[in-house]
């Protein structure tokens, strides 16, 4: 039985929608990490040209989120006012929007890889790696962004169970499916970094038609039909007024991250390895609280609908509290266990070295990057997207990416990551204090 997001009470009904989502993140997450440690197999360059891969990834990825987000605002929205017949043709109508989106940012992703990824710094020796891998991933991202804007849909009812498990059956395809395309186990091929790549692609294909067929048989949110293109449009416009400058926000991040690499490189191969696996930790690392960002907007977005703005006041502010504590918990673990998740991803000791001073440094700020993506995330719930993409930018161009320059400058690599810590600090404190003085205002006009 689906949690009752506008009556229930709310820890218990957050925690019901967030356990489920947070077991789909975390295989989500070890999909990334058990790319990254099978290719580490491969060799240092290898796993150099998969670092430089992660901005530009996750440029795409960000979009599925930010049309993820405009899906799950909206539909959230019409359920709560109670018009499910609208939700379900909005659901058609923006599958639609995200096919045609994405063959046509492929199709120019792909022209394009070489030029880019010099620009971010990769040298000769890594671009036949880097080539070989994201023109298969951009080819199969389609299904990626297909999967998570249909499990949006899915959040936005309050179901998050089906999604976890679409997310699971993706990560148990691609773990198993990498070392027999990466080292060509068996009958298969070694195809090496593209092994990778198209073990992931493989495993996004099946689950997203999972995902389609159960959005159209078990739940109902898929008519197939277009009601008409006038309807369509309406339909695409409502989602990408909170979409697109989610997407947007989201797409600063890989900018941003791209910049740092790109002066991560400077310091060699080894540090941009190292890097990566950073990346890829810190994705880890806020696995819960991410599942809370994708579970609190539906929530909060029915509970709006509804102007029960106390139910969420009192949401947002046990989330925050929440993030604060646990990813405490999650640093003093990463401490503990720093030597070995080093040696896990490399033999090179400096290659492990620098991943243990990320991890002393960069994640005493994940509490705070917590705070500030929940307050992204519920401002999108509540309608507000401009005020979340003006967060973003606050923190990646303000303050993040020039704190970063300037450690980097003063101190190195340590000088750069003491930087992204001090943005997270600063961006949390202000990204609180605008969303409880906008919650004050809606009380106060309701």
């Amino acid at each position: 039985m689906k949690p009752d997001l506008l009556n229930g009470e709310i820890r218990p009904t957050l925690v019901k929608m967030t356990i489920p989502m947070m077991l789909g993140i975390v295989s989500l997450m070890l999909f990334n990490v058990a790319d990254s440690y099978f290719v580490s197999q491969l060799g240092t360059e290898q796993l150099a040209a998969l670092g430089f891969t992660f901005p530009v990834s996750f440029t795409v990825i960000s979009l599925s989120i930010g049309l993820s987000i405009g899906t799950s605002a909206t539909i959230a929205r019409l359920i709560g006012l109670g018009d499910h017949d609208e939700a379900r043709q909005l659901t058609t109508d923006n599958l639609l929007l995200t096919t045609l989106l994405m063959v046509v940012i492929s199709v120019i992703a792909i022209l394009m890889i070489e030029p880019l990824f010099r620009l971010l710094g990769a040298g000769d020796n890594l671009l036949p790696y880097i080539d070989s891998y994201m023109s298969v991933w951009f080819s199969g991202a389609i299904f990626y962004v297909l999967i998570m804007v249909s499990n949006s849909s899915l959040r936005a009812s309050g179901d998050t169970k089906t999604p976890a498990l679409i997310m699971a059956f993706s990560s148990l395809i691609n773990l198993a499916l990498d070392p027999l395309l990466i080292f060509g186990w068996g009958p298969f091929p070694a195809l090496g970094i593209q092994g990778a790549a198209i073990a992931s692609v493989i495993a996004w294909s099946f689950t997203a038609f999972l995902a389609l067929l159960n959005l159209y048989a078990r739940k109902g949110l898929l008519v197939l039909r277009i009601e008409s293109v006038g309807v369509a449009v309406q339909h695409w416009l409502m989602v990408m007024k909170i979409g697109f400058p989610a997407a947007l926000s989201n797409m600063m991040t890989p900018i941003a991250a791209a910049i740092m690499t790109a002066v991560v490189a400077t310091h060699g191969p080894e540090a941009v390895a190292a890097f990566g696996v950073g990346n890829r930790l810190e994705s880890l690392s806020l696995l819960v609280n991410l599942a809370l960002s994708m579970t609190l907007p539906p929530f909060l977005s029915q509970n709006f609908g509804r102007g029960n703005i106390a139910r969420v006041r009192t949401a947002y502010i046990g989330a925050v509290k929440f993030a604060l504590l646990w990813q405490v918990v999650i640093y003093l673990l990463l401490l503990v266990f720093a030597g070995g998740i080093g040696a896990l991803f490399s033999d090179k000791v400096q290659v492990v070295e620098l991943i243990g001073m990320w991890i002393l440094i960069v994640p005493l700020g994940f509490g705070f990057q917590a705070v500030t993506f929940l307050s992204a995330s519920s401002f999108n719930a509540l309608h507000q997207p401009m005020r979340a993409m003006r967060i973003s930018i606050f923190r990646l161009f303000i303050l993040y990416v020039p704190l970063g320059f300037t450690g980097n400058y003063l101190a190195g690599l340590q000088g750069m990551f003491i930087g992204f810590v001090l943005a997270n600090m600063c961006t949390a404190a202000m990204a609180f204090w605008w969303m409880r003085r906008h919650l004050n205002r809606l009380e106060c006009a309701a």
